[in-house]
């Protein structure tokens, strides 16, 4: 069973409720606003994070940040 077929639900990330995958529901993959919003709240306090991996290309990058902080790389 596919995600677009209709009526499909799917647990809640946030309370594990069913909440349907369907156009109807604006909130999804939330069951509700609420959710969507603690969700949200979790992401800006920095309880969740996306773990990054050092390399040696970001140290170049930062080195030149700190020599040039006047230069646009952009």
């Amino acid at each position: 069973m596919s995600l677009t077929q209709k009526n499909k639900s799917i647990p809640c990330p946030t309370c594990r409720k069913d909440a349907q995958w369907s156009p109807e529901n604006p909130y999804r993959p939330f069951c509700c606003e609420r959710c969507k919003l603690i969700d949200l709240g979790e992401w800006a306090s920095g309880t969740y994070s996306i773990a990054q991996i050092d390399s040696e290309e970001d140290e170049v990058f930062s080195g030149d940040l700190v020599a040039n902080p006047n230069r646009s790389f952009l």
